[in-house]
């Protein structure tokens, strides 16, 4: 065991890392920290440990003092983070406290490289069998990757059994914590884990590992529809918005696979089958002036987007509110503006405002509503309404586009351009600004 660890740290780590693990002080945890106390012996990474104390049962402050101590006999820095678990959450008790460990972990102060935990073969069993009830896709199947990239995740005991770590655990002469609620087949991962494997076990011995190959061929699956997705994204999304006639060619499980990859890119909560289809039919299908507003949220509650509908394209926006404000440009190369997103400021040659004029200082502000605005000196002065439609700006960006102004004139707007008479010539210097919104 403790060379299949080397091995795989080998692989996925460099010299002088620093890994985190989450220590919960189980059999599985504590097996891993050994093994990772040895493993540093050969392969130079810094190793922390922290326990998330959920504060669930009973006995959880003498489970964090054990982990303490453990840590402390084999010279691993140690924290201990304690979170707060909704009994009322929407998650249901078992998702909420491992989202919120999730949360700690891969939120941790150390800065690691990786956050590593000690998940094991039947783990995965009973994940492929929980997300078979549930109605999961390919990605969920998949369950759970030994090397989770984005997340900075590493599961090193994916391949082990939960029995060659207890033998292992037993021959080392490990101590480990029970927790009492493992044995309560009122959550699901314990229904599955004593009532539902032992039945399939008993027909089938190898249940776990064939369950676990399984869950292998589904990720490598996923791997290709996500490759597949991002072949199409790559024509389709432009500046995080997707061509709708594009994807209208697509087959239909090629359209929401391309859907489904684009959300998670944004790390949004992702829809059932049923609400997949209803935005895919909406995008697609609905009328040409349908105002198509769909509320998505982020995995980590903090925000939400939404996805709207203009001209033959798809965008995923965040919610802005129109607050009016009037703000000064003294030179600072960027400036953020009350509404989100920013104006960033550079000198270039031969286009943006003239500095030859002295713009030293600018107004910004919002639309007031009748702004007229002359950017080509060959064409005649139109009211700004019209200028941003031609422009097919959307309509959400219309309301919060900033304004520039140079002491009363109109100067700038942004996807229109620069005023006609404050336009830098072709070999003056001028100021260039962008809207990043």
């Amino acid at each position: 065991m403790q060379k299949a660890l080397q091995q795989f740290l080998s692989l996925h780590i460099k010299p002088e890392q620093r890994l985190l693990l989450g220590f919960s002080g189980g059999l599985d945890s504590c097996v891993l920290l050994h093994l990772l106390v040895e493993a540093r012996q050969t392969i130079p990474f810094d190793l922390h440990a922290m326990h998330v104390h959920h504060g669930l049962s009973a006995n959880a402050d003498q489970w964090a003092e054990f982990c303490r101590t453990q840590c402390a006999l084999l010279h691993v820095p140690f924290t201990i983070v304690r979170v707060h678990v909704a009994k009322n959450s929407k998650l249901g008790l078992e998702a909420g406290a491992r989202q919120l460990r999730y949360e700690a972990l891969l939120n941790d102060g150390t800065a690691a490289d990786f956050v590593l935990t000690a998940h094991h073969q039947d783990d995965q069993a009973e994940t492929l069998l929980l997300q078979l009830f549930r109605g999961a896709g390919v990605k969920g199947l998949a369950s759970m990757a030994a090397i989770d990239q984005p997340r900075r995740l590493l599961r090193p005991l994916l391949a082990a059994s939960r029995s060659s770590l207890q033998n292992y655990a037993e021959q080392q002469g490990l101590a480990w914590c029970e927790d009492e609620s493992n044995t309560n087949t009122h959550y699901e991962r314990n229904f599955v884990r004593h009532d539902v494997l032992p039945i399939l076990a008993a027909r089938n011995p190898a249940i776990k590992t064939v369950l676990a190959r399984s869950a292998a061929h589904l990720a490598e699956a996923n791997d290709l529809l996500n490759t597949l997705a991002a072949m199409d994204a790559e024509t389709l999304l432009v500046d995080n918005s997707l061509c709708l006639q594009g994807m209208a060619k697509l087959d239909l499980a090629r359209a929401k696979n391309l859907l489904r990859y684009w959300l998670a890119n944004h790390q949004l909560e992702m829809p059932s089958a049923e609400q997949l289809a209803e935005i895919t039919q909406q995008l697609l299908h609905a009328k040409a002036d349908a105002n198509i507003d769909i509320q998505l949220s982020q995995k980590n509650q903090l925000q939400h987007l939404s996805l709207k509908r203009y001209q033959h394209r798809a965008y995923l926006i965040k919610a802005q509110y129109a607050q009016s404000f009037d703000l000064v440009w003294n030179g600072e190369p960027q400036l953020s503006l009350p509404n989100g997103g920013q104006l960033i400021f550079s000198q270039v040659q031969g286009a943006g405002l003239a500095l030859k004029l002295g713009m030293t200082k600018l107004r910004i502000s919002l639309r007031n509503g009748g702004e007229s605005f002359k950017p080509n000196s060959l064409r005649p002065t139109r009211t700004l309404k019209h200028l941003l439609q031609e422009a097919n700006m959307p309509p959400w960006q219309r309301e919060h586009i900033p304004l520039v102004y140079w002491h009363d004139t109109l100067a700038f707007v942004p996807g229109i351009g620069v005023s006609h008479e404050l336009q830098a010539g072709e070999n003056e210097p001028g100021l260039s600004i962008v809207w990043q919104a």
